[in-house]
C-alpha cells in the first residue's frame, strides 16, 4: 500500500519538519497555493509529486501543474484540485462533474481547515489538509 503525504497552502513556506513526517512516504500529494516554484521544486527533488495550482500560484506553476487532477491510485479514483468545497456544499465549477461522475477520493485545499469527511450521496471520502 502506497503512502501519500498530503499538503496544501504551503504559500512558499515548508518548515523542516515535513521531510520527517514524509521521509517514509510513497509520494506526495500537493492541493494547490505551492507560493513558489523553488517550494515545487523542493518537494519533488525529495519524493515523487503530484500537485495542482492554487489561486495564489503565479503563471510558472500554473504552466507546471493543472488546475485539476484526477488519477487511479491503486484502483481508487482520486480528484485533486484547490477550490472545491465540501460535501454539500461543493464549488459550483466542479460541481456538476463531481455529482455526475464521482471519484471515490476527492482532495482539496483552500479552506486552510483540516476536513476529513465522508459524503454518502455519491460514495466518495473528501480531505483537505
Amino acid at each position: 500500500m502506497k503512502k501519500i503525504g498530503l499538503l496544501s497552502d504551503t504559500h512558499g513556506y515548508l518548515d523542516d519538519a515535513v521531510f520527517r513526517y514524509f521521509d517514509s512516504c510513497d509520494e506526495i500529494w500537493h492541493a494547490g497555493d505551492f507560493g513558489t516554484m523553488e517550494l515545487a521544486a523542493e518537494l519533488a527533488a525529495f519524493k515523487p509529486l503530484k500537485g495542482v495550482y492554487g489561486n495564489i500560484d503565479g503563471r510558472e506553476i500554473r504552466q507546471t501543474y493543472p488546475e485539476n487532477l484526477r488519477f487511479i491510485c491503486e484502483e481508487t479514483d482520486v480528484w485533486i484540485t484547490h477550490i472545491g468545497g465540501y460535501p454539500g456544499k461543493y464549488d459550483p465549477r466542479i460541481r456538476s462533474e463531481i455529482y455526475s461522475n464521482p471519484p471515490k477520493l476527492f482532495i482539496c485545499g483552500h479552506s486552510h481547515i483540516l476536513k476529513v469527511m465522508y459524503d454518502p450521496k455519491i460514495a466518495c471520502l473528501h480531505l483537505n489538509p
